[in-house]
């Protein structure tokens, strides 16, 4: 299941992002926000990176204004791997080589095609382990140093 968040700056965006996998019967829970009403961005990369980390969900989707303080925020719990993202190519590194579990987009940076293209790719995509894994291991070693 995929955990959706945005805040009002990214809520267009994501309910387009919520089409798309309804179209495609991929499941998802929606952590809001809810409409374009002001909020702030950490509440809701916390509730997914949260849903996330803990196996709720198996990966999330974040968008704000920019995509960049969703990836910040998100990034501070522990396991959690938030790749900001503006291209498909990106998108597509992300999960083979990072083992990215959150996408964060920016809903005033990103048409709707981009997205979708940009989400489809991620989707799509596997981590390609090997060399990639020994990076990974070293993400993790320095989230146990310094996040305890």
């Amino acid at each position: 299941m995929i955990a959706l968040g945005s805040d009002h700056a990214g809520y267009e965006l994501k309910e387009v992002i919520k089409k798309y996998l309804e179209e495609k019967g991929i499941p998802y829970k929606d952590f809001g926000t809810f409409n374009e009403e002001s909020v702030d961005y950490p509440d809701y990369a916390l509730k997914v990176a949260e849903a996330v980390a803990s196996g709720e969900c198996t990966e999330g989707i974040l968008v704000c204004g920019t995509g960049i303080g969703m990836s910040i925020a998100a990034n501070k719990v522990p396991g959690i791997r938030a790749a900001h993202v503006e291209d498909v190519f990106s998108a597509r590194a992300a999960k083979e080589h990072n083992n990215a579990n959150i996408l964060c987009m920016g809903g005033r940076v990103t048409g709707p095609g981009l997205a979708i293209m940009m989400v489809e790719e991620w989707l799509n995509a596997t981590f390609q382990g090997g060399r990639h894994q020994k990076r990974i291991d070293k993400i993790t070693e320095i989230e146990k140093k310094y996040m305890k």
